[in-house]
């Protein structure tokens, strides 16, 4: 049996915790751009939907656990926006992505402005994406 204090169980347990803090952070992200797809799709229908109790907290939720993961990775990894550009991009692309989600589900004042800042939205997290996964400001180039 192998002591827990050993220095390649440490090493393999931070590896651990921080592959599921990843992992949740991902599926946050992934939670959250599908109830911000479906929310739209539920607005645009008018759909009475958009107002149950559910449909209104739930995105909360996600939204916390997501930014909360992703303050542990940027704590865990050593990493932090302002400080690596791809973290920076990633910052400032959520303010859009928040600014112009806004717009499309609450904000905008016709249907024409929302469904703009409907898919504006959707290319802006699309991009958040790409550069999360390519660590690269530029990640469509």
């Amino acid at each position: 049996m192998r002591r827990q204090d050993s220095g390649i169980d440490l090493h393999q347990n931070a590896a651990m915790e921080y592959l599921t803090i990843r992992t949740i952070h991902a599926a946050c992200a992934a939670l959250s751009i599908l109830g911000f797809a479906i929310r739209g799709v539920l607005m645009f229908r008018e759909s009475p939907l958009l107002q149950a109790r559910f449909t209104r907290i739930a995105p909360h939720v996600v939204d916390t656990l997501l930014l909360a993961s992703a303050i542990a990775l940027a704590w865990w990894s050593g990493q932090y926006p302002f400080e690596q550009a791809w973290l920076t991009a990633k910052v400032l692309a959520l303010i859009a992505y928040i600014v112009l989600g806004s717009i499309a589900l609450k904000r905008g004042r016709t249907k024409r402005t929302r469904a703009i800042a409907f898919v504006l939205a959707l290319c802006t997290v699309s991009y958040i994406v790409a550069v999360a996964l390519t660590r690269r400001p530029l990640a469509f180039l």
